[in-house]
């Protein structure tokens, strides 16, 4: 058996790419099915083209709500945060800091959560992060 890529459905295709294209990813694949409205897009990051993040769009209007069964989605980064400052100055909330070096998570436009844990050992504490508190949930 092996793993495949994870759906996500969005009720905006353009934030969504757009939002993922700022983490580092690229699209590598378009399904458009206007017959059956809808759009699949499938975005992978650097390195992790065969275990992409398919994004789903149906045209008819979803309440996705903010449904916490799904958990999140985790990817591993070199510098917490330089990541999670690079996100931020572009506009992106932070909903937990990196106040251990260690552990982030931010949320898609559709609220599904993404966590991003540093590689290797928890970077020292380090200020904003380190006294910065959590906004919302995640």
């Amino acid at each position: 058996m092996k793993y495949l890529h994870t759906m996500l459905r969005v009720s905006n295709l353009d934030a969504s790419i757009a939002f993922f294209k700022l983490l580092g990813f690229a699209e590598t694949a378009r399904y458009d099915e206007p017959e059956a409205r809808f759009t699949i897009v499938m975005m992978a990051p650097p390195g992790g083209e065969d275990t992409p993040v398919e994004l789903t769009w149906n045209y008819d209007p979803e309440d996705l709500g903010e449904a916490r069964f799904f958990g999140h989605l985790a990817y591993e980064v070199d510098n917490i945060y330089e990541t999670c400052a690079s996100l931020q100055a572009a506009g992106v909330t932070i909903n937990r800091p990196p106040r251990d070096g260690r552990m982030a998570f931010i949320r898609t436009p559709d609220n599904h959560s993404i966590e991003f844990l540093q590689k290797g050992e928890a970077l020292p504490p380090e200020e904003p992060w380190a006294s910065m508190g959590n906004v919302g949930h995640w």
